[in-house]
């Protein structure tokens, strides 16, 4: 399934137009009308409720976000949407990705992020890709799923093979990833999923674009994105080595469509 010309186009709002929690959470409505109101796409991260439903919100726990802790699974959708998001001035709270996609309306493109269920980026997964299906089925706008688990991106492929997929990539360093294998974690670096699993696209760690395997999928024309880029400075030195941009912080500019070509 080919990548919406969209993605290649407008960049991404990571977790959507956040402010760095001043007024804007990250992953919230207000975030995410925000980038519709600028023109941006906008990239968000789900995770599942206990009653199976996707939420957008990006970590395992409520500690950070909220002023709540615990596990973010242990609660349900309805328990969620009562938790106020932390430094919120727009009184709003964790949303399911079914209230996003009804603000957003197709208006902009929406790269979904589906985080990791199974704690080593291995074959546990299902309900919250099933989940998401559900709430994206039918949707009409551009948009597109990932995750760093090619198990996860698999499943979306049984699920919902129209819709583009692709895999979240990265350098899978020791410090942030201690707690993979070894032998996984190269198997990673390398990315043979992208061909094992038929993705539309990568969305590749920043600081790691110049690895070999990322450059080969670019030759074979697979679309590269990139994350997380916070400055024009990082974003002049992104499109070197990718196609489109994830970003916060600043304001990118946002290239003008093409012209359609008249007969």
């Amino acid at each position: 399934m080919e990548l919406p010309a969209e993605f290649l186009r407008i960049p991404l709002a990571h977790r959507a137009l956040h402010d760095g929690g001043r007024c804007l959470p990250e992953n919230s409505l207000a975030a995410v009308d925000a980038a519709v109101d600028a023109g941006y796409g906008i990239e968000l991260d789900v995770q599942l409720s206990s009653d199976a439903e996707a939420m957008v919100f990006h970590d395992y726990t409520l500690d950070r976000m909220t002023g709540e802790t615990g596990t973010f699974r242990a609660r349900d959708a309805a328990e969620l949407e009562r938790v106020g998001l932390r430094d919120d001035g727009t009184g709003g709270t964790v949303p399911r990705l079914s209230t996003v996609l009804d603000h957003v309306g197709g208006r902009v493109p929406i790269l979904v992020e589906i985080k990791d269920q199974d704690g080593a980026l291995g074959p546990i997964v299902g309900p919250l890709e099933e989940a998401v299906a559900r709430a994206i089925r039918g949707y009409r706008g551009p948009i597109a799923v990932m995750s760093f688990n090619p198990h996860a991106v698999a499943r979306m492929a049984d699920l919902l093979p129209d819709v583009p997929r692709g895999l979240t990539t990265g350098d899978f360093h020791d410090i942030e990833w201690h707690h993979l294998p070894h032998d996984r974690r190269r198997l990673l670096q390398a990315i043979d999923d992208a061909s094992r699993y038929g993705v539309s696209f990568i969305s590749h760690q920043a600081s790691d674009l110049d690895r070999a395997a990322v450059a080969a999928l670019r030759e074979r024309g697979l679309p590269i994105l990139t994350w997380t880029i916070r400055s024009p400075e990082e974003e002049a030195r992104a499109r070197r080595l990718a196609d489109n941009i994830t970003f916060e912080g600043y304001r990118p500019v946002i290239p003008p469509a093409p012209v359609p070509v008249r007969a």
